[in-house]
């Protein structure tokens, strides 16, 4: 008699198994919701309904993506609306650095990086100090030089108060030895505005939103916060080629809340690197300026964490927001 008992449960398990495993395998089943902390029309819009499409392409039969914006608090509210949200494998959001992690840094916010789990980065564009084509200065060394001679008198714009651009003159001004006058913007389009109309000395923002208007002798990359030049702007010399270690840029990856299901990250991250290598996708990042720089989800995660840890350090060396 308990012998046919263990059978019979046995039997169901074994039955239950093979009725879930379809439905596992048919990831995603319904629409996912992909959330974008900025304003439609921004950088990380235009990246998330140009990209789209192609991970659905390499998700599988059926998948689509809902893209609601979720703007505020320079990335805080559509941040928070992804760590909050039922880690069911159907809502997933934009991670942008360095804002993700300077919020909860800088200020009490409901997120953390232990609130998220990684899923890949697709974009690392790469920070810049951009001035007027009619500006003096032809190198970093020409700005430090006049800064060191005049404190106080170089203006320099960035997107806002702990963002990378600010992150990244705090930097360079303290390598360099000079005082300058921080001009923020509440975005990178009004500082180039002000750039452009030759009300500040000079702009720190991303290379991609900086590479057209040089293109086009507006205005001249004085240097470009990476590694290596940049297959878009080989003339613009990197800060470490000028004697600055300054490495600071905006990445730009996707996350979903803790607690998300393996299968649905792992399903994911491989849809969205499939994604980043299709030539047709590389062919419009191009188009718009975007530098690709994919990481899976573990090497996505270290970075996470290194990120983290550094910008920590400075948070504790020099605040950025008094």
């Amino acid at each position: 008699m308990m012998f046919r008992k263990l059978a019979g449960s046995l039997l169901v398990a074994a039955a239950a198994a093979v009725a879930t495993s379809p439905a596992l395998a048919e990831y995603p089943e319904r629409p996912i919701t992909m959330i974008v902390a900025f304003s439609p029309g921004g950088g990380t819009d235009v990246l998330a309904r140009s990209f789209a499409p192609f991970i659905e392409k390499y998700l599988g039969k059926g998948a689509s993506f809902t893209i609601i914006n979720k703007p505020g608090a320079g990335g805080e509210v559509g941040f928070t609306a992804v760590a909050k949200s039922k880690p069911d494998g159907y809502t997933i959001g934009f991670l942008n650095l360095p804002n993700l992690l300077a919020i909860p840094i800088e200020r009490e916010a409901r997120f953390s990086l232990d609130s998220f789990t990684p899923l890949a980065n697709m974009v690392d564009d790469p920070g810049a100090i951009n001035v007027h084509v009619d500006s003096p200065f032809k190198s970093l060394k020409d700005l430090v030089t006049y800064a060191k001679e005049n404190p106080g008198a170089v203006t320099i714009g960035t997107s806002g108060v702990g963002g990378d651009d600010h992150l990244a003159v705090l930097s360079f001004a303290k390598q360099a030895g000079i005082k300058i006058a921080h001009v923020p913007f509440p975005g990178a389009a009004p500082n180039r505005t002000a750039l452009l109309g030759r009300h500040i000395t000079a702009g720190a923002f991303n290379v991609s939103e900086a590479i057209q208007y040089a293109q086009e002798g507006k205005i001249r990359i004085l240097g470009v916060m990476a590694e290596k030049r940049w297959e878009l702007a080989p003339d613009a010399p990197t800060f470490k080629e000028q004697g600055f270690d300054v490495i600071m840029g905006s990445q730009r990856g996707m996350g979903a809340p803790a607690g998300f299901p393996e299968e649905a990250k792992n399903k994911l991250s491989e849809a969205i690197g499939k994604a980043v290598n299709d030539p047709e996708f590389q062919e419009k990042a191009k188009k718009i300026y975007l530098p690709l720089s994919f990481m899976p989800s573990d090497e996505y995660a270290a970075f996470l964490k290194q990120k983290d840890d550094q910008f920590r350090k400075m948070w504790k060396e020099e605040p950025w927001r008094k």
